[in-house]
């Protein structure tokens, strides 16, 4: 029997916030028995109270000025799903933790830019904070990271973070189509936004991951010096030749100490079809994160949707009724450690290089001769078609390990050559690193 009740403040009805509340009403008393205490909904607010939202929500106080909640005595937790990385959810965070009221969130860009502000208000008001659906839905990566991990000394931290990407380009592989055309179908199907940009431009992979370097690697957030590329540029040739040499194209956030020093990258990575990550498709999102002793470890699920990252909330929601209220970020904000940005220059792999060139002779002698001059080596070079538009011929490579600093040599070389007629493409090529 629950020994007695926590009341929620919900603010946000969305497609998650409805989903909140339907699995409270649903799994009423597992929850109860699970927790030791039963959950009550003592207030709820959204931006429009009109909108159908195909759920009852008479039963429930609605209060207009979301302040109030985090102002009201009798309640326990604020459960924050507005989204927004400032503005009315970063108000209502802030309000809610100088009040000693816990704070429950999926909210990645709040956490994002400002977790360390709210870990730091937490600390000093003896309220908890915690974001698990915040990165990949309903998979438990916040706490396998934070808590699975906590013996280890994590070696990389990896991974498909964004569903719309990964729909994208796993369809452009099952499919041969275009990225503008599986794009189309994703924004018609609801996989995409209207605006798709922070999905397929890297931003939210962006935010994700370095929430996870932060707990990964016991340093300080640091969204603004994640290097971030997206999959605009990925064609259905990229995704053809991939295939052909054992690979798939997959938007992956990276991160890794280089040192005293910290890495991060979003940006496309041929993957090797023996690798978990190469065999994630759809709009499923997988974290990796490599121990010194646990190994590779996967977590792997829905990245998104009402039903899993409404349970990812209220796990949080069950984990502070059963008194977790262990630092946001695994340590107080005071210990963890301000990294310095690695510079990626040094960094050794191989690497697919993709030309759009004018059709005439002597172009594949100007590219290869930049290659040489900046000392990198031709692998494999996979073919030469004309391009999407048939204007262009598309030239393909992969190189031989080199650093990346040779790579970007070849690049600066080549920018301008009126042989160019198009951004080249690099594609990093998943391996030890």
């Amino acid at each position: 029997m629950a020994s007695r009740t926590l009341t929620l403040g919900i603010a946000g009805l969305g497609t998650v916030g409805t989903g909140v509340i339907r699995l409270i009403e649903e799994n009423a008393m597992l929850i109860a028995r699970r927790s030791g205490q039963s959950l009550s909904i003592g207030a709820i607010t959204a931006r429009d109270r009109g909108k159908d939202r195909a759920i009852a929500l008479n039963d429930y106080r609605w209060v207009d000025d979301m302040l109030a909640m985090a102002d009201d005595p009798d309640i326990d937790i604020i459960v924050e799903l507005i989204g927004g990385a400032d503005g009315p959810a970063l108000t209502l965070a802030k309000r809610a933790l100088a009040n000693g009221k816990s704070l429950v969130t999926a909210n990645k860009a709040m956490i994002a830019h400002h977790g360390l502000e709210l870990a730091e208000l937490a600390e000093a008001n003896e309220a908890a904070l915690h974001y698990e659906a915040a990165v990949a839905g309903g998979i438990p990566a916040i706490k396998g990271v934070r808590e699975g991990t906590a013996a280890n000394r994590i070696e990389r931290v990896y991974g498909i973070l964004n569903g719309t990407s990964n729909y994208i380009l796993s369809t452009m592989e099952q499919s041969g189509r275009d990225f503008d055309d599986v794009l189309a179908e994703a924004q018609q199907l609801g996989y995409a936004e209207a605006d798709p940009g922070f999905d397929i431009d890297g931003v939210d992979a962006a935010h994700k991951l370095s929430i996870l370097a932060s707990l990964a690697f016991a340093s300080r957030l640091d969204f603004d010096n994640v290097a971030i590329q997206g999959i605009r540029a990925i064609q259905a040739a990229d995704i053809a030749q991939a295939d052909a040499l054992g690979y798939r194209i997959r938007l992956l956030g990276l991160a890794e100490r280089d040192g005293n020093d910290l890495f991060q990258r979003v940006h496309p990575y041929l993957v090797p079809q023996n690798h978990p990550l190469a065999h994630v498709d759809g709009s499923t999102n997988a974290v990796v994160a490599e121990g010194n002793f646990s190994g590779r470890l996967l977590f792997q699920g829905a990245g998104a949707g009402d039903g899993p990252t409404a349970s990812a909330v209220v796990a949080d929601i069950i984990a502070i009724a059963r008194g977790e209220q262990s630092p946001a970020f695994a340590m107080p904000v005071s210990a963890l450690e301000a990294c310095a940005p690695a510079a990626s220059g040094h960094r050794v792999g191989r690497a697919y290089l993709r030309f759009e060139v004018a059709d005439r002779p002597g172009v594949l002698a100007e590219i290869t001769a930049a290659m040489r001059d900046a000392d990198v080596s031709i692998e494999s070079l996979i073919q030469k078609e004309r391009s999407s538009d048939g204007e262009a011929v598309l030239v393909a490579m992969v190189t031989h390990e080199c650093s990346e600093s040779q790579i970007s040599a070849t690049l600066e070389t080549l920018a301008g050559s009126p042989s160019l007629m198009g951004e080249p493409m690099l594609i990093h090529i998943l391996g030890d690193e």
